[in-house]
């Protein structure tokens, strides 16, 4: 490693480290999975940077693994093989932004909220929002979403090009900026969401959005789960196109009250934002006001200025710290599915049964309207017996979303948490994506050890 490093130094100077406080920043994140840190660490600032580092570790078949900020929930930026991490950190700028065709270039490393920042000026944002600050390049690999998703969709729906380097060194471009095209395969969809195992991004281009005239914020409470839910779902058939529908179940409230020293009643509770002009807005919140009356909603409860608003949704974007304040020193297990919108009642309250016969402590958050939910399992990291507890519930969690015809994962990826869940979900479709991996990969580099597990070779042995 001293050697690799001398080499990297060559390449990107005192900007790659072998220090082990960075290294171990590196191979833990907000995700329940053990600390798997690097070898060695680097902090490149330019694609040509990155490419040559990328060379570098096919020469020496040396591992190498993306890092944005961290935040991810499935190990997906652990590094079980060790080898070199790539933070992507210092690659944190606006490249070109294209206001009249509402689009923006950036590197991987610059945040949702340092973007935003960035664009204030123009009128435009970019409304993915997954809760944390997450990097672009990670929201890109991990196809996020987030509690925006309902109306302006998720990273698959608003990337129109990347660059990036391929694990042979080759810089591609997926796309141009066009709104459309059906030049060729769509490599643009295949790298969002591969989680750093076919390449390294290093620009995304994005889809912007009018800034609305208008937000308007509200809570209402719900005697029952079912109630809020349903709720929710008719919001949705009802047509109303509301920017954010959130979910959080009477345990997370007590949660947020407690982090977030809101007086919220400790019941269960949907999160409405509304964007628009003033009057349609307005229009909107009436319509889901009336739906909520129809399924016993205790009246809405408004965020009027900017500053409600901004405590309002501070508060459910901390919902991680909310849950833990719920059993100091605890650790949280997080985990999500996704169901048809039209079975999220069924699996949230079967949820919630097995929940109160198991004697765990697992707050609910979801983004209702698209049939997401998380779950904060939260355990003493000491105790083998809570673990394999959670664990357990987890398993019948996953098992109970994919027959319902859904998926093990709305949004934080497979990362080194569910392979084997992938596996049931969709079948002899992951020998496709080994095929991929394999074609793009063959050396096996790149990010090895998440989504799926190796083909065992004729003695069984995992290569």
């Amino acid at each position: 490693m001293e050697r690799v490093l001398a080499r990297l130094c060559d390449i990107v100077g005192a900007r790659a480290t072998g220090a082990a406080g960075v290294r171990a920043d590196h191979g833990r994140s907000e995700a329940y999975h053990a600390a798997r840190p690097p070898d060695l660490v680097v902090f490149p600032e330019t694609t040509q940077e990155v490419a040559a580092i990328v060379a570098l570790c096919r020469d020496l078949r040396l591992p190498l693994v993306p890092f944005g900020a961290g935040t991810s929930l499935e190990g997906n930026t652990a590094a079980p093989h060790g080898g070199v991490c790539l933070d992507m950190g210092r690659m944190d700028r606006v490249l070109a932004v294209n206001a009249e065709d509402m689009d923006v270039r950036v590197q991987p490393g610059i945040t949702r909220k340092q973007l935003n920042a960035q664009l204030r000026d123009t009128g435009l944002f970019f409304p993915i929002d997954p809760g944390a600050d997450a990097s672009i390049g990670g929201m890109t690999s991990t196809r996020a979403s987030g509690t925006m998703a309902v109306r302006y969709g998720t990273m698959k729906d608003n990337v129109l090009a990347l660059e990036v380097v391929l694990a042979d060194g080759r810089v591609i471009r997926t796309a141009r900026r066009a709104r459309k095209s059906a030049a060729g395969y769509d490599l643009t969809r295949l790298f969002v969401g591969a989680e750093g195992t076919l390449g390294v991004i290093t620009e995304v281009t994005l889809k912007l959005h009018p800034q609305p005239d208008a937000i308007s914020s509200a809570v209402c409470a719900f005697p029952d789960l079912k109630a809020a839910v349903d709720t929710a779902i008719a919001i949705i058939q009802s047509g109303v196109p509301v920017a954010r529908i959130e979910l959080l179940d009477a345990v997370m409230i007590q949660g947020i009250n407690l982090h977030a020293r809101l007086d919220l009643p400790e019941m269960p509770h949907l999160f409405f934002e509304f964007h628009g002009s003033r009057a349609y807005a307005a229009e909107q919140a009436e319509t889901a006001q009336a739906l909520a009356g129809e399924f016993g909603g205790l009246g809405f409860q408004w965020a009027t200025t900017t500053e409600e608003r901004s405590r309002l949704w501070h508060a459910r974007d901390n919902t991680l710290y909310a849950g833990l304040a719920l059993r100091p020193g605890a650790r949280a297990l997080i985990t999500d599915v996704c169901v048809p919108i039209s079975r999220l009642a069924e699996c949230l309250v079967a949820t919630a049964a097995d929940i109160a016969e198991t004697g765990l402590i697992a707050p609910v958050v979801g983004h209702v309207g698209d049939g997401n939910f998380h779950l904060l399992v939260l355990l003493d990291p000491e105790s083998p017996e809570e673990m394999a507890r959670a664990r357990a519930f987890n398993d019948r969690l996953v098992l109970r979303a994919l027959a319902l015809d859904g998926t093990c994962t709305g949004e934080h990826g497979i990362g080194l948490g569910k392979m084997d869940f992938l596996a049931l979900e969709l079948g002899e479709a992951v020998d496709v994506m080994r095929a991929v991996k394999g074609a793009l990969d063959p050396l096996g580099l790149m990010n090895p050890g998440k989504i799926f597990r190796p083909t065992p070779s004729s003695d069984g042995e995992q290569p």
